[in-house]
């Protein structure tokens, strides 16, 4: 519903920018395809996005028209003029790094040929004037009209992402634990899969800090906004580890049944407390990481013994004890301990 709710504000935004662009092109008795073509592409997700694309956008326009000028005036309303008009503006914006305005300059290009049938550097001006129209009114429809808010968009996809985090932390700890090394992949899909919703949410997070600079977050609601990027950092730094636990390749482990016991239920109850928020209790939460931490130090203290006083490699079981002891104290960090 939420994207809905956002896909809907932004069809809204862009009827109102049409609307008034065309209107305002009638008003001066200029041709309105070209500005609102220029307003229907200005509106992007953020007023800044909006600005920044605008300020490449209109020489690009001003490429795309002058070359539509040039040829039409050389060899008429032919298909060399189509052709040459388009392949020169892509090549000229492609050169000068006006990447963000190249398909709109193509089209001006080619569409101008149409109209144009005298006074040259008339149309050209008033193509100008019209691209201008259409920057102007779509980057004042994106900052006035339903400005974009993001706050509540990432709260609910850290919120999906988080289950989606114990979900995993739960499939991949115990695929090792019991051996089943052919869920590998399938556990390597689930990070993946995992990644991709951090990265979303990381973009929401951008575009949000891209509106502040217009619509500024204040009081509580800026705090939320910052414990929210405290979150998704605890959450990255979450995947980072059970990525090194998947790269790590353990085969067998040899633990008593009494520390994989503990073990076991240290990683449901932590895989819990990220699915359900009410199920995380800062005393258990303590209690379990004091009993892995201390097995991880009975198997740290083994390794300098007999024979392995000087280990070329960790041990599996202090490898999986790390990666674990380092999710919980990112757990404590994502709940704000």
């Amino acid at each position: 519903m939420k994207k809905l709710h956002f896909v809907g504000s932004r069809v809204v935004k862009t009827g109102v920018a049409i609307f008034v662009t065309a209107l305002i092109c009638e008003w001066l008795d200029w041709p309105a395809v070209f500005a609102v073509i220029t307003a229907i592409v200005t509106i992007e997700p953020t007023v800044s996005d909006s600005i920044k694309k605008g300020i490449v956008r209109f020489p690009a326009s001003a490429i795309g028209s002058a070359y539509a000028v040039l040829f039409i005036s050389i060899f008429g309303n032919s298909p060399l003029t189509y052709t040459l008009a388009a392949m020169f503006t892509i090549i000229t914006c492609f050169r000068l790094k006006l990447h963000a305005g190249l398909l709109v300059a193509t089209l001006t290009a080619v569409a101008m040929i149409e109209v144009i049938h005298s006074n040259y550097l008339i149309s050209f001006l008033i193509r100008l004037g019209t691209t201008s129209i259409g920057l102007v009114v779509s980057t004042l429809v994106n900052m006035f009209i339903l400005p974009p808010h993001y706050t509540k968009n990432i709260s609910s996809s850290i919120q999906r992402t988080a289950i989606q985090t114990g979900k995993t932390i739960e499939r991949v700890f115990l695929t090792i634990l019991e051996g089943k090394q052919e869920q590998e992949l399938h556990n390597r899909e689930m990070v993946e899969q995992l990644d991709w919703g951090i990265h979303q949410t990381e973009t929401l997070v951008r575009f949000q800090k891209e509106e502040a600079k217009f619509h500024p977050l204040v009081g509580k609601e800026k705090n939320h906004f910052h414990h929210m990027q405290k979150q998704l950092g605890s959450l990255r730094l979450i995947l980072y580890h059970l990525d090194n636990l998947i790269s790590s390749q353990i085969k067998t482990i040899a633990w008593t049944n009494d520390e994989r016991a503990i073990i076991l239920y240290a990683i449901k109850e932590l895989a819990e407390g990220l699915k359900d928020p009410s199920h995380y209790q800062t005393d258990k939460h303590a209690q379990h990481l004091k009993q892995i931490t201390e097995i991880f130090w009975e198997d740290n203290e083994e390794i300098t013994r007999g024979d392995r006083r000087n280990p070329t490699s960790f041990p599996p079981e202090l490898i999986i004890l790390y990666e674990l002891v380092s999710i919980y104290n990112q757990v404590d960090r994502y709940y704000g301990k």
